[in-house]
């Protein structure tokens, strides 16, 4: 092993290099939803089974994410990631060419196992090559991947899907995968080698906790929550799975995570950050595209369009957050990330149903502000004192935590709304009379000569879009207090000394 820095411009070959690799797994974590419709007369599956599609994927890929730092420390964190890169590549080749859905649900596992390390590895070779006082513009441009990831997702899907078919989805992610493979074969340092123990018992514990929860967030919307008896066996498994997986991270002598790890307090608090920022991400996501195609008319394209404005501010309050590390007290940051999200959401209460674009762009850019600073700054303070030999595990853990925050957040909503439109659809209906609707009385029914069950059927449709749209503006009030509630959390963080220039020395084997 020798000790040194990497020369700038291979510095940035590599961050390139795992950036394009960052990128082809978060695209496809939301790129082939809009898809699916597509996808299910093609593949001959049913609509609650196509689903399956993005489940396979999910479950995948929380369960492999917390071995990625055991495996990097067993082959080395270059060698696993190439070959993920090879093993994501091929199997959306092999998504592309599926005949039915069988084949895509196990092409698709094989995605989320592959795609689950690439992301960690990513983050934490960032770290490594770069230094200390640099740290924060390495987290800008990694948060930049995988914010706007899910926000290009749908719109680029939803282009070569109308352009020319729904296996275009994943034939894009081959060129990249290329490109990637070559660049890190050739720039990509080896990192030294570790031989821990395998903590067998640990990961499957793990393993069966993630997967329950995961099929149970993803599934309990579709099958009427705890109505199902499938989601109360998901559930008391994940429970039992989890408690188990504690105890024995606590008391057991070799174990899949360092205990070391969670006695950090910012670490430990950046975990909740994670799962926090998850939620707003996603959760949002899931709900404005919708929002927008069924309640205000537009197009996939049109509603990517609109949404993209929350990138473009995510993007400017990274670079900014990249420039203030060090000079401003981290936690401020954090507060002020969260309360701009809270202020977007605040203002979404007030969208009105027939408005223009401009408040959509507005709230998305201030939310994409909040979003930026909250990540960059959370993810700074939660590596700043662990160390070096802890973040491959460390970098997974977050983005797990980011991952289920996502699906918790996307449940609760979808959930919500569901029961919203219900309950506003219930209690509008009961006050139509003619009395208070005199301008679809009986005889202006008559004068127009609409059937009368067609004048009952256009009653009943604006109330669905009416109450669909409090149900909407419900969501974003819970999701409003959440935000607000988290901010005198900031306060569990630990501030950190700004690194100064030269105070890292990188190991790493050539």
């Amino acid at each position: 092993m020798i000790e040194h820095q990497l020369d700038p411009t291979r510095r940035l070959l590599v961050t390139i290099a795992v950036m394009l690799a960052v990128l082809i797994q978060v695209l496809d974590t939301t790129i082939a939803n809009v898809a699916l419709p597509h996808m299910q007369a093609s593949l001959g599956a049913t609509q609650e089974s196509v689903n399956w599609v993005l489940t396979s994927y999910i479950v995948a890929a929380a369960i492999a994410i917390p071995i990625s730092g055991w495996l990097a420390d067993k082959v080395g964190r270059k060698r696993l990631m190439v070959w993920a890169v090879i093993g994501f590549t091929i199997a959306s080749f092999l998504c592309a060419i599926a005949q039915n859905l069988t084949e895509m649900v196990a092409f698709r596992i094989i995605q989320g196992i592959t795609g689950a390390f690439l992301v960690p590895l990513a983050q934490a070779t960032l770290f490594d090559i770069n230094p200390p006082q640099r740290h924060a513009q390495a987290m800008a441009l990694f948060g930049g991947g995988i914010m706007i990831g899910p926000i290009l997702g749908p719109v680029l899907g939803g282009w070569l899907t109308d352009s020319f078919n729904w296996r275009w989805v994943f034939l894009v992610n081959l060129p990249i995968g290329a490109i990637a493979t070559v660049m890190l074969l050739r720039y990509m340092p080896k990192s030294s080698l570790s031989q821990r123990k395998f903590d067998l018992f640990g990961f499957v514990l793990l393993g069966v906790g993630l997967g329950s929860l995961q099929l149970m967030l993803d599934r309990g919307q579709q099958l009427d929550w705890f109505e199902s008896s499938e989601i109360w066996i998901e559930a008391g498994l994940s429970v039992a799975a989890f408690w188990m997986f504690i105890v024995h991270t606590v008391t057991a002598r070799n174990t899949l995570f360092e205990r070391s790890m969670f006695a950090d307090r910012n670490f430990a608090t950046g975990l909740f950050f994670m799962v926090v920022t998850g939620v707003l991400l996603l959760a949002g996501l899931a709900l404005l595209p919708p929002l927008l195609q069924r309640l205000y008319g537009y197009s996939v394209l049109q509603s990517g369009i609109l949404t993209s404005p929350r990138g473009v501010g995510t993007l400017i309050s990274m670079l900014l957050a990249g420039r203030l590390v060090g000079m401003v007290d981290l936690r401020l940051l954090v507060a002020l990330g969260l309360g701009l999200m809270g202020v977007s959401l605040q203002m979404m209460t007030h969208f009105a149903i027939d408005m223009g674009p401009g408040p959509i762009i507005w709230t998305g850019v201030i939310q994409g502000l909040g979003l930026g600073l909250m990540f960059v700054t959370v993810q700074s303070l939660a590596f700043a004192t662990l160390a070096p030999q802890l973040r491959t595990n460390a970098a997974g853990l977050l983005n797990l935590s980011r991952n289920i925050g996502g699906s918790i957040g996307i449940s609760l909503v979808a959930s919500l709304l569901a029961r919203n439109i219900q309950t506003a659809h219930a209690d509008m209906a009961s006050r139509i009379s003619d009395q208070m609707l005199p301008a679809i009385s009986t005889s202006v029914v008559q004068q127009l000569g609409l059937p009368a069950q067609t004048a009952v059927a256009l009653i009943n449709a604006e109330i669905n879009r009416q109450a669909a749209f409090i149900a909407y503006l419900d969501d974003f009030y819970l999701m409003m207090w959440l935000t607000f509630a988290a901010i005198p959390l900031v306060l569990l963080l630990r501030p950190t000394k700004p690194p100064k220039p030269g105070e890292l020395t990188v190991a790493i084997a050539d």
